[in-house]
């Protein structure tokens, strides 16, 4: 069994086969990560697809049931993995008007078993709605993804509302998704941009430490 295997099976939706498929991976001792991480990458692609109208909201929705049913049976091998806790708290969301919602999820679980505490605000979320959850939360980050094109604005209007309400100090705005990149980052002024699930944590424990060294 192969990596490339088990990314084909997700995309297409087929679930008890994706679950054979990870089990027999992580018994030829493939790393938890890597699968995650390339797992992402195939939701990205269908996310893609599904913009582009080559694919339908149905079959978007097996692929997710499928990459769910993965990370539940990755998941456990995971926290062996963790390092040091980052003890950062996190709002984390898919911007309005985007469903897509497997690639953030994927970075939740990656950021909750390296040690930080987030606030899963779904997919479909206001922009101010991301506002309104950090300060009740007390956050550090705010995370924003988003899969699509179009909705790659609404990423731009939280930053605008943070310096609207002199909050704009308060809270690292972190990227996300498909269509960002660190150009568009630097171009809305985001304070982070992570290109996979895998180095969300990374990036945002050491930013964490350089705040706090």
């Amino acid at each position: 069994m192969s990596l490339e295997e088990l990314n084909k099976l997700v995309e297409t939706g087929e679930t008890e086969a994706s679950e054979t498929a990870a089990r027999a991976l992580l018994a030829q001792g493939a790393d938890p990560l890597e699968i995650l991480d390339s797992l992402t990458k195939t939701m990205e692609r269908v996310g893609n697809l599904f913009a582009d109208l080559e694919i339908f909201l149905p079959e978007v929705m097996m692929a997710g049931e499928a990459l769910t049913a993965v990370v539940n049976i990755v998941k456990p091998e995971l926290q062996n993995t963790s390092g040091e806790p980052a003890r950062g708290k996190v709002v984390i969301g898919v911007v309005k008007g985007d469903l897509h919602e497997i690639g953030k999820n994927i970075v939740k679980l990656m950021l909750e078993t390296n040690g930080f505490e987030v606030k899963d605000l779904g997919y479909d979320v206001d922009p101010l709605d991301f506002i309104k959850a950090a300060e009740e939360m007390g956050a550090d980050f705010i995370g924003a993804s988003s899969l699509m094109t179009t909705t790659i604005p609404r990423q731009k209007e939280i930053i605008a509302f943070l310096k609207d309400k002199g909050l704009r100090d308060k809270y690292k705005v972190v990227i996300g998704g498909a269509p960002t990149s660190q150009m568009w980052a630097d171009m809305i002024g985001a304070d982070l941009y992570c290109e996979d699930a895998n180095c969300a944590a990374a990036k945002m424990a050491a930013m964490l430490d350089e705040k706090t060294a």
